[in-house]
C-alpha cells in the first residue's frame, strides 16, 4: 500500500494528434526470465516439455516483471497500454514505486486491453511500476504526458527460485514479496523464478537456471517436498547437491544462497508419506549446502529458514502476510551482505 495513497481512475489517453510516440516497452522491462513473443515468460519456452505441467503453468503468469524507466523534469505522467491475458472481475492496480517506497495506485476497471495513465510526482527521475501480474498482463507500449522517458539503468540480475512463498503469495501486492523487497533493499533487478506448488526440485528447472544470466542466485524451496510431492531425507540430500550442481554448469563462480524452508508448524513434527518430517527434512537440505561448501565451493552459502518467521506471520500456516515478507526480505538481504555477495552499501531502487 503506499504510504500516501493516491486512488484515481485511470484517465483516457490523449487524442492520437497530441499524443507522444508510442515506445516499445521491451528495454524498459526488468525482472525478466525469458520473452515469448514479446510476452514475459518464467521457463523457457522451447523447453517446457520437460517441465511438471503446473510449474508450466505457473511460469506464464509475469510475476515480479516491472516497467522502470526514468522521466525528464516537467513528465507529468506515463500512460501503459497492456492486454490482460486472464481475465477476472477485480480492478487491476498499477502501483508507482519511487526510492524505494508506493507513492501512487491507480486502479483501472477489468479490461481486455486498455490503457492506464500513472500521473507522476514533479520533479522527474527514476520510477518503478509493478502490474497486476496476476492477470498475465502484456505491455504493449508506453508514452510520457509531455516530458520524455528512457529505460532506467540497467543493475545486477539476481535469479530468484523458490515456491509460492518466493512466488508471493498472501502479499497484499506484488511489489511487496520478499523477492522484490530485498531486491530493492540490495539495488537488484530481481528475477522471480517462483512458482506455486512447485520447487520440489525439480532438475530440469536447475538446467533452465543455469541458463540464464544473472550475478547472484538463491535457491529457496523444500517445504513442497514435505507433502505436495513427497521425499524422504536422504533423498532431498541428494536433490539438493543435484540442483546445485546443475546451476553450477552455468554459474561456476556465481554467488549463490541457499535459503531452507521457512516455519511450517504443521508440518514440523509430522511424517510425511515416505516418514519424514520437515525438520527432518530442512536439517538433510542444509546439511548438503554444509558438505558442497566443505568440498570447496566458496561461492556458496546457507541460510536456515526456520527462525525466520514466527507463527502470527503465517495467517495460513504456510504464506507469511506482508509483515513476513518484509521479516524474510530482511534477513535475506543481511545473509547476502553478511556472505559478501552484495556489498554493504548497496542503497534502494525504485
Amino acid at each position: 500500500m503506499p504510504d500516501d495513497p493516491l486512488r484515481e481512475p485511470s484517465a483516457p489517453p490523449r487524442s492520437e494528434e497530441t499524443a507522444a510516440p508510442w515506445l516499445d516497452p521491451e528495454p524498459f522491462l526488468r525482472g525478466t526470465a525469458w520473452l515469448d513473443g514479446g510476452r514475459a515468460v518464467r521457463a523457457d519456452p522451447a523447453d517446457l516439455d520437460r517441465l511438471p505441467w503446473d510449474i508450466a503453468e505457473r511460469a506464464a503468469l509475469p510475476i515480479g516483471v516491472r516497467i522502470e524507466f526514468t522521466a525528464t523534469p516537467g513528465t507529468r505522467a506515463v500512460d501503459l497500454r497492456y492486454r490482460a491475458a486472464l481475465p477476472g472481475s477485480l480492478p487491476h492496480c498499477f502501483a508507482l514505486w519511487q526510492h524505494g517506497r508506493c507513492v501512487s495506485e491507480v486502479m483501472t476497471d477489468p479490461a481486455e486491453e486498455a490503457t492506464v495513465r500513472l500521473p507522476l510526482p514533479p520533479g522527474g527521475g527514476s520510477f518503478a511500476v509493478h502490474p497486476p501480474d496476476s492477470r498475465g498482463p502484456v505491455v504493449l507500449g508506453l508514452r510520457a504526458l509531455d516530458g520524455a522517458l528512457a529505460p532506467a539503468p540497467r543493475r545486477p540480475r539476481w535469479l530468484v527460485h523458490g515456491d509460492s512463498i518466493t512466488e508471493g503469495w498472501w502479499s497484499t501486492r506484488p511489489a511487496h514479496s520478499w523477492p522484490a523487497t530485498a531486491g530493492r533493499m540490495l539495488g537488484l533487478d530481481t528475477v522471480n523464478l517462483g512458482f506455486a506448488g512447485g520447487a520440489r526440485g525439480e532438475l530440469s528447472l536447475a538446467e533452465q537456471l543455469a541458463t540464464l544470466p544473472g550475478e547472484l542466485v538463491t535457491l529457496a524451496f523444500g517445504t513442497n517436498c514435505w507433502g505436495a510431492v513427497p521425499s524422504s531425507a536422504p533423498l532431498l540430500y541428494e536433490t539438493t547437491r543435484a540442483f546445485v550442481a546443475l546451476v553450477r554448469r552455468g554459474h561456476p563462480d556465481t554467488p549463490l544462497l541457499v535459503l531452507s524452508p521457512v516455519l511450517r508448524p504443521a508440518a514440523e513434527t509430522t511424517p510425511n508419506a515416505l516418514g519424514a518430517t520437515l525438520a527432518e527434512l530442512r536439517t538433510a537440505m542444509e546439511e548438503a549446502v554444509r558438505d558442497l561448501v566443505s568440498a570447496g565451493d566458496p561461492r556458496l552459502a546457507l541460510l536456515s529458514g526456520l527462525p525466520l518467521l514466527a507463527p502470527e506471520d503465517l495467517p495460513d500456516g504456510l504464506h507469511p502476510d506482508d509483515r513476513g515478507h518484509a521479516r524474510l526480505a530482511a534477513a535475506v538481504a543481511g545473509a547476502l551482505r553478511e556472505a559478501g555477495f552484495v556489498g554493504r552499501s548497496a542503497g534502494r531502487t525504485a
